[in-house]
């Protein structure tokens, strides 16, 4: 069942300082033609102008209703890969919600992307199945292979550690993503093989020479 909000709410307005910027003013009127057929004097709008644009679109067809936030939130996921801050604003607003509402609807279902997404991800499911069936072992290795902290930034090459909700495969647990392809009964022993056979880089420090 979808969360009921009420329309009592005022619409959130930028105060000085405010990290999140207010969107133009002229957005409800470009929305309607959409982001491809959008056009601006000059050769085209700005790629943020134009995902504003398809944003106030969505939520106008969903007549500006507080309870179709969630499917606002997935359209507002799949024009920009992830939820922005600004787009959060821009969502409050036109559906006349507070943004702490907005921002913990967003940040409570593990389905929306707060940040933007790393371009490789290896992510450990630790759901309670797979908790108890040994996820936790795992997660030790896995930053020593990809030399960074689990939930830390991206490498420069693009992979992120990240560990993640139940995936529905608990029969199979403990389950690893690896990007997007399942690794099930991960064990630590078999672990280094299966992350080969993913194509998840290596970056544990080989033993200097004649070394003790």
């Amino acid at each position: 069942m979808l969360p009921t909000y009420s329309r009592t709410h005022s619409a959130p307005r930028k105060t000085a300082g405010s990290r999140f910027p207010m969107a133009c003013s002229g957005l409800d009127e470009v929305g309607d033609r959409g982001v491809g057929g959008v056009q601006a004097a000059g050769g085209g709008l700005e790629p943020w102008f134009a995902r504003q644009a398809a944003i106030s679109r969505e939520i106008r067809r969903r007549g500006a209703d507080p309870t179709a936030l969630i499917e606002v939130l997935h359209q507002v996921q799949e024009i920009y890969g992830y939820l922005p801050e600004t787009a959060l604003s821009q969502v409050a607003r036109q559906l006349h919600m507070p943004l702490s509402r907005v921002y913990g609807v967003a940040s409570f279902y593990n389905g929306f992307q707060l940040t933007v997404p790393a371009a490789h991800s290896c992510e450990l499911c630790m759901g309670t199945t797979c908790f108890v069936k040994g996820a936790n072992a795992l997660l030790a290795p896995l930053e020593q292979r990809l030399q960074q902290q689990l939930d830390g930034p991206a490498t420069a090459d693009g992979w992120r550690l990240s560990q993640v909700s139940c995936q529905g495969a608990c029969g199979h647990g403990p389950v690893l993503l690896v990007d997007g392809q399942m690794i099930s009964r991960a064990s630590a022993q078999q672990l280094q093989g299966q992350l080969d056979a993913a194509g998840l880089p290596n970056r544990t420090p080989k033993p200097t020479p004649g070394a003790p």
